[in-house]
């Protein structure tokens, strides 16, 4: 098929698009490289590089992957208007195109934002309680495709993705704490712990989340969580991270953020039943993986 994905360039999106040049799709990447890079293009693939808030033409395409995001949880905590110029506004834009151009979208957005704090695996059905501008940004674009398909009779398909790690992460961001421990080990410097350590994340493998992109084409609509299950303290992922790079580094501890929340899993049962999909990666094989990644 001819798939489009913005942020195609992502650490995400190009794994995404490797996947779909690997299996013989033509593939465009929309992305205007404010966070993507250049060096994670796939070759097979061609580069649309715009923002996608001046919109998109998606004549001839058969799919449509939107992961173009502003993905900072406290840059959405200083700077909510340019969260939601990116998250909002753009969503629509790319949401727009393709309803003009007839193609189904399939949007990533977060679990762990969007639910808030979790007393337990959060199935898709939870109470939605965003803590930051992201997760509002994000719930904002979920009730954006649902509503156009009540409205239009398009079949666009939301996934809430957990915390996804993996190679090609960039630990200048801030979503990205594997990434960050992961560097900073490596470099035998001390990694920081926003608050006392023991709040939980669900962390998943980029691999598992491509494959529920994937397995996300043609359903008629819906909202799905992509994740583990599992949850994980931030202390024993970094002592996990300690373990895979050799070291017994001790990590140093700084006040709590606002936006963040203390503790977030997600219920994939739903994901299991209806795209056939379930994560393969554990969590110390894809922290092993991600090392050894870094010195390939």
């Amino acid at each position: 098929m001819r798939a489009i994905v913005t942020g195609g360039a992502g650490f995400i999106g190009s794994y995404l698009v490797d996947a779909l040049v690997e299996r013989g799709d033509e593939v465009v990447v929309v992305d205007d490289l404010s966070s993507g890079k250049r060096e994670h293009l796939n070759p097979g693939a061609r580069l649309d590089e715009r923002d996608i808030r001046e919109g998109l033409d998606l004549d001839g395409a058969e799919a449509v992957f939107h992961l173009a995001a502003q993905a900072d949880v406290q840059v959405s905590m200083q700077r909510p208007d340019h969260d939601a110029a990116v998250n909002v506004v753009g969503t629509v834009r790319v949401l727009e195109a393709a309803r003009e151009a007839g193609v189904p979208l399939v949007f990533t957005s977060t679990g762990g934002a969007i639910y808030g704090e979790c007393d337990g695996p959060a199935a898709e059905d939870a109470r939605r309680e965003p803590l930051s501008p992201y997760g509002i940004a994000k719930l904002c674009g979920e009730e954006y495709l649902q509503g156009w398909n009540r409205t239009y009779g398009t079949r666009n398909v939301v996934l809430r993705l957990a915390n996804v790690y993996g190679p090609r992460q960039d630990a200048g961001l801030e979503g990205g704490v594997v990434a960050i421990f992961l560097e900073r080990l490596a470099h035998g410097e001390q990694a920081a712990i926003f608050g006392d350590g023991l709040q939980t994340r669900d962390f998943v493998y980029v691999g598992d989340v491509v494959s529920a992109l994937l397995a996300a084409v043609g359903l008629d609509g819906g909202v799905f969580n992509v994740g583990t299950g599992i949850e994980t303290t931030i202390l024993d992922l970094h002592r996990a991270c300690a373990t895979v790079t050799g070291t017994n580094a001790e990590p140093r501890f700084e006040d709590a953020r606002l936006g963040d929340v203390r503790r977030s899993v997600l219920d994939v049962s739903l994901a299991e039943r209806k795209l056939r999909w379930r994560p393969e990666v554990g969590l110390e094989e894809g922290l092993r993986l991600t090392w050894q990644s870094l010195h390939a």
